[in-house]
């Protein structure tokens, strides 16, 4: 921990069943799969057409009366993971037929329920966690459905951006939602760095991230906007390890990496606000401050890098991948 700003750490820990879980298989037995459902005539029928279900992003309470509705009244539920589902409807003793539809099939799989939603069925989709379509599953489905003519309801409920945000105690207006940033550490810069520039006012980014590569993007925001810059780091929203780390990005970066290991699901949000001309055309780069401390101030490689690394609160070797990274780029 440095001396510059402190992190706020916030645990919640719920004494209800919290944690979902996450991965298992795509399919269910074939018979659900298979089986073409015929529209179920239930008390308070739903209208056709296709029903976009938010659910629980952690903690299964979280589920609304009216979702729980539009699912029990489907004649089928399209799903990311049908074992994750599963868990969800057992709970509420739901028994409506399930389908799965994640990124490696939702084009394929599309065809089949548009075809299904033509004829008159009322088909539910639901991600693991949240809003289909943000970040998940659903987009393509819907869009499709939308062209066909047929009806597109949304049942709004938990998003993990939204979660994260209202209680980040960063501005909530406005925001920017970027969803992951890419994996690999060259355009994730390069992404971080375009957004930066598109900048003309204060805002509050909100990325998705994986807990194996949140130090690198960490480094990457501190590069960018200066390791001073205001952030949060959101974990485990509604589950029972539950976690906020508010403070400088330095500064929660070092919590981070003086941890065995990071895990969890992640939402990041930085206070971002425009460069200067001076960061835009020197900061966002390692290699072009590297030329002008060397042209202006006269300094050697090795002294200009050190000043570089504390500027942005890296490690001398972290600064050296970075150039390297960029020389590679073509930077």
């Amino acid at each position: 921990m440095t001396d510059q700003q402190p992190v706020e750490h916030f645990h919640f820990r719920c004494k209800q069943e919290a944690d979902t879980g996450h991965g298992g298989s795509d399919e269910e037995p074939t018979r659900t799969e298979d089986a073409r459902v015929e529209p179920r005539r239930t008390e308070n029928a739903l209208a056709p057409g296709l029903y976009l279900v938010a659910t629980p992003i952690g903690n299964l309470e979280d589920i609304t009366l009216r979702a729980l509705r539009v699912l029990r009244g489907a004649d089928r539920i399209a799903c990311e993971d049908t074992r994750q589902t599963r868990r969800l409807l057992d709970r509420y003793g739901i028994t409506t037929p399930i389908i799965s539809s994640h990124e490696h099939n939702e084009a394929e799989r599309s065809r089949r329920l548009i075809e299904e939603l033509r004829q008159g069925a009322r088909i539910a989709v639901v991600s693991d966690a949240g809003t289909p379509g943000i970040s998940d599953p659903g987009m393509i489905l819907a869009s499709a459905a939308i062209a066909a003519g047929i009806p597109v309801f949304p049942i709004p409920g938990p998003s993990a951006m939204l979660t994260a945000l209202v209680a980040s105690g960063l501005d909530t207006e406005p925001f920017i939602f970027r969803g992951f940033l890419p994996p690999k550490a060259g355009a994730r810069r390069t992404a971080l760095e375009e957004l930066a520039a598109s900048l003309r006012a204060p805002a509050t980014l909100a990325f998705h991230e994986a807990p194996h590569r949140i130090l690198e993007t960490l480094s990457d925001a501190q590069a960018v906007w200066g390791p001073e810059c205001r952030a949060v780091v959101a974990r485990e929203l509604t589950k029972i390890h539950e976690e906020f780390l508010r403070g400088t990005l330095r500064a929660i970066r070092e919590v981070l990496a003086a941890r065995e290991s990071v895990r969890g699901e992640i939402v990041l949000l930085i206070a971002a606000r425009p460069l200067s001309a001076e960061a835009a055309s020197a900061g966002t780069s390692v290699s072009r401050r590297l030329t002008q401390l060397e042209t202006s101030e006269g300094l050697r490689e090795k002294d200009a890098l050190r000043r570089i690394a504390r500027e942005r609160g890296l490690s001398r070797s972290e600064l050296w991948r970075e150039l390297q990274r960029e020389r590679a780029r073509g930077k």
